[in-house]
């Protein structure tokens, strides 16, 4: 059985919840079947919230990885395709005061990391349900991007058995109350998203083996008694 981690974000800001958190929450309840999942919510905090991706990845030894996050100006789900490494927080700091600018996730890493998860085919499936999704190229500076560049660069120099990527969420419909042309998607419909993003993913990477092909049975020939 393929074994499946899924992260989500705690709530930030003034916000008492997160999308992906609540998604994700639901998906824990009602699994994609064929795969063992296991959930880890990360902090909004720049290093801890990687820190705790690798504990998690060290806990259960996952097959794959879907991180998932709260993307408030996204109108539909986004699958991520690049990570860069750039932590640029000019807008708001982390949850606990943080704010890096110009800085490295990772000191003398790559610019930037393609997502391992079969991104183009995950989009496909999820629209093909009815789901409003596309690709991103970009998951911003903050830490969602912080927690995918972390995921790609433990994946490219420690595990590279392992594949994973980002996804972001829309806000809930009870987030968008106060904000003016904000777009949402409920809980219950990005929980599904987030299932078939799953499924796609391990599918494609993860097909089923043909079970052992029996060999013909060999006719026993018997002598034929005379008449």
């Amino acid at each position: 059985m393929i074994r499946v981690l899924l992260t989500a974000f705690e709530p930030f800001g003034r916000d008492p919840l997160n999308s992906s958190l609540e998604a994700g929450r639901l998906v824990v309840a009602g699994p994609p079947a064929g795969v063992a999942l296991e959930f880890a919510e990360l902090p909004w905090v720049f290093g801890d919230s990687v820190t705790e991706l690798r504990r998690a990845v060290a806990r259960f030894e996952p097959d794959l990885v879907i991180a998932t996050g709260q993307g408030g100006n996204r109108p539909d789900l986004t699958v991520e395709r690049v990570a860069i490494n750039l932590d640029d927080a000019v807008r708001a700091p982390d949850r606990t005061g943080n704010q890096p600018v110009d800085q490295p996730v990772v000191p003398d890493g790559p610019a930037a990391y393609f997502s391992s998860l079969p991104v183009k085919a995950c989009v496909e499936a999820i629209q093909q349900a009815g789901i409003p999704a596309t690709v991103s190229h970009t998951a911003g500076t903050h830490v969602g991007n912080h927690v995918f560049y972390g995921l790609a660069h433990l994946i490219a120099t420690e595990r590279p058995e392992l594949h994973g990527g980002f996804a972001q969420l829309p806000y809930l419909p009870s987030q968008t109350a106060d904000r003016e042309r904000s777009t949402s998607m409920s809980a219950e419909t990005a929980a599904e998203g987030v299932r078939i993003l799953i499924r796609s993913a391990v599918a494609t990477l993860h097909p089923p083996t043909a079970g052992p092909v029996a060999a013909p049975r060999r006719r026993a020939w018997l002598p034929r008694r005379g008449g």
